[in-house]
């Protein structure tokens, strides 16, 4: 477990380390160059690099977890991952059922795997589920995310990298929606109506709507914008003001 800095949670927590790319949205994957530094650095938990690996010691953590923690789950991995057997995601789904306390955060790009195996699970409440969706061209990720017994549903659409025009078809089953620029070298930009569109249907339906980052400076319209700022309380890479306004809405936790 490490406290993260990624906006919309609390810690992370790896069972799992390592991944591959499978579409659009994976070009510029923060995690591989990580990974390899970690190596370099010497770290255990990454001599693979960026080999899929288990890590099965890492099952007895969330225990020891004395207060109530906000999980991302597999930061630098995919749970989901073709290469993770079946018992092993149920050894990770065993561990967030018995650790109620806590609320579990899931991204996957490997909804159709997610699907086959979820009528397997048990899906306590903390156990959030959520699919990337980098444009419109992965949106049946999202009808198989509709598909599971999870209870809180959840996007990412980040790194946005283009618009995702059907999100209207899906929204009212959506429970959060978090949008963000790619960022770092060669990040491609980010184009305001593709935000603006999605912010737009999630305001109409009511549903939780997260900006991250416009992770390009040059991809935000506002070059005044004071989160682009290190210093200001909500930096983020490139700000992440819209239209004058901040938005960090979450979802109601029961």
């Amino acid at each position: 477990m490490a406290k993260s800095n990624i906006e919309w949670t609390e810690m992370t927590w790896n069972p799992t380390t390592g991944c591959t790319k499978i579409s659009d949205g994976c070009l510029f994957c923060y995690a591989e160059p990580l990974s390899l530094r970690l190596k370099s650095m010497g770290l255990p938990k990454y001599q693979n690099g960026f080999r899929l690996t288990l890590h099965p010691e890492e099952l007895k953590r969330p225990y020891t977890w004395k207060k109530s923690r906000m999980v991302f789950v597999n930061s630098m991995s995919d749970l989901f991952h073709p290469e993770v057997p079946d018992e092993f995601i149920k050894a990770v789904f065993k561990v967030m059922n018995e650790t109620p306390q806590h609320n579990y955060q899931i991204l996957t790009k490997r909804s159709e795997r997610l699907l086959q195996i979820a009528g397997e699970l048990t899906w306590a409440e903390n156990i959030w589920m959520g699919v990337t969706v980098e444009n419109e061209k992965v949106t049946p990720r999202i009808a198989d995310l509709l598909k599971t017994p999870a209870k809180t549903k959840f996007l990412s659409c980040e790194p946005l990298i283009g618009p995702v025009i059907s999100l209207d078809k899906y929204i009212s089953y959506i429970d959060w929606v978090i949008v963000g620029g790619e960022s770092g070298a060669g990040a491609r930009k980010m184009e305001k109506s593709w935000v603006d569109n999605i912010l737009k249907i999630c305001s109409e339906n009511g549903t939780p709507f997260f900006f991250k980052q416009w992770g390009r400076k040059n991809s935000n319209v506002d070059n005044n914008d004071p989160t682009i700022e290190s210093k200001n309380l909500y930096h983020a890479k490139g700000g992440c003001q819209l239209d004058g306004k901040v938005y960090r809405e979450m979802p109601v936790i029961m």
